[in-house]
């Protein structure tokens, strides 16, 4: 017998099963809003950083804090959003969440202060919990209702294709500005965004369709596996892990040209070490995703984290030549991107999809948040203390995410 929830996921694909057409669409429309997304209202800041901050007459560190600020909106918007996806599909929120985010761009390129400027980001932060990974995973999941093969591939296409997202705009916008100035630059990004993401987002999800009496039921389901899990132990450990993870992979991504040219290497060969970060997130998908079929998820999670831990702890011993920081980059690297794949396949195996948003929104507070504060904390304490001390510290917090879901497996 088919609980209310799988019978409201499944009318959320509009009345039954998906078609594997259907599927494979939704998932390349998703593929191309992510990627531009997260290009556009996430990665493209950098860029705009330098000639924001002439343009405005304020330090690096006051426009940065705009960013800091979107993404800890988009830490508190995840719970809320995750209720809503769970309860009416991705259709509306994501469509809505791209007319924000056009709107938040194109005001952006309007701003005169910077009291204006935190303001528009806050709106970016909300637009970026509307249609970034969280909403586009638990959309994928829901169209998988059942089919776990199904869900796995359209997760690691999804992204694989969205890692590119800083190599494709990085150098467009960058190219945009030095030909343009960056106020028009954001002007032809949110026109590139708008016209891709809100008629894909509006055409492609299908609308929901769920009886009165069967939401009704299903939101009494998803509010007491909300209730249970959030009460027992392995929802917390998830919450350890995922947060600690993200927090060191955050943090070594901010830092690690800084440090390498810190331990002399030029800063050609800094960047173009970082720039493989990207590539090597692919790889580690590839690998966990093909891994899952015969070994457990959390395993083969843990044990990739561990390896990022050993090599932030080899990093200050042997990354002064260049063989040393390569194979220390390489072997951080591959637990890139490993935790957007492997959270939501425990969520679903332990709790089902019926909740899956709202679980997933919940653990987003704190792992989206952390990949916005943690660097700032690393900063600090590299200035006081050095560098060595801070892959110290990404070294034990990922020692911690290990743990956490070694701990997690035997539960």
């Amino acid at each position: 017998m088919t609980s209310p929830t799988e019978t409201a996921a499944l009318d959320q694909q509009g009345g039954g099963p998906p078609r594997s057409g259907h599927r494979r669409r939704v998932v390349a429309a998703l593929a191309v809003t992510q990627t531009i997304g997260y290009g556009v209202l996430y990665y493209a800041f950098s860029v705009f950083l330098a000639p924001m901050a002439r343009d405005l007459h304020a330090t690096h560190a006051q426009i940065a804090a705009a960013l800091t600020l979107s993404v800890l909106i988009a830490a508190l918007c995840a719970p809320m959003v995750g209720r809503l996806l769970d309860a009416r599909g991705g259709r509306a929120l994501m469509t809505t969440g791209s007319l924000l985010g056009t709107t938040a761009v194109l005001a952006w390129s309007r701003v005169e202060s910077l009291p204006q400027l935190y303001a528009v980001f806050a709106l970016v932060g909300v637009a970026c919990s509307l249609v970034l990974y969280e909403a586009a995973f638990a959309v994928i999941v829901s169209l998988n209702a059942g089919n776990e093969r199904g869900r796995a591939n359209g997760l690691l296409a999804l992204t694989i294709v969205a890692g590119f997202a800083s190599s494709i705009f990085l150098p467009l916008s960058g190219l945009l500005v030095d030909r343009c100035g960056w106020r028009t630059a954001l002007v032809i990004l949110a026109l590139i965004y708008g016209l891709a993401a809100i008629p894909l987002h509006a055409l492609v999800l299908r609308r929901a369709r769920t009886a009165r009496k069967q939401a009704s039921a299903a939101a009494q389901e998803r509010a007491a596996i909300v209730k249970a899990a959030t009460r027992a132990r392995p929802f917390w450990l998830l919450v350890i892990a995922f947060t600690a993870s993200g927090g060191a992979v955050a943090t070594v991504a901010v830092l690690l040209i800084t440090y390498l040219i810190h331990l002399g290497h030029p800063p050609v060969l800094a960047a173009t070490l970082a720039g493989l970060l990207g590539v090597l997130s692919v790889t580690g998908r590839l690998i966990t995703t093909g891994l899952q079929t015969r070994l457990p998820a959390a395993l083969i999670a843990a044990a990739i984290f561990a390896l990022q831990g050993v090599a932030a702890l080899l990093l200050p011993l042997i990354g002064r030549t260049v063989a040393g920081a390569i194979g220390a980059v390489l072997l951080f690297g591959l637990g890139f991107g490993i935790a957007s794949i492997t959270l939501p396949h425990l969520l679903v195996g332990r709790y089902g999809i019926a909740a899956y948003a709202s679980l997933a929104g919940r653990i987003a507070v704190f792992s989206v948040a952390d990949k916005a504060l943690a660097p700032l904390g690393a900063l600090a304490l590299a200035q006081a203390a050095g560098y060595g001390w801070v892959m110290g510290a990404v070294a034990a917090v990922c020692a911690i995410a290990a743990f956490a879901l070694v701990t997690y497996h035997r539960l």
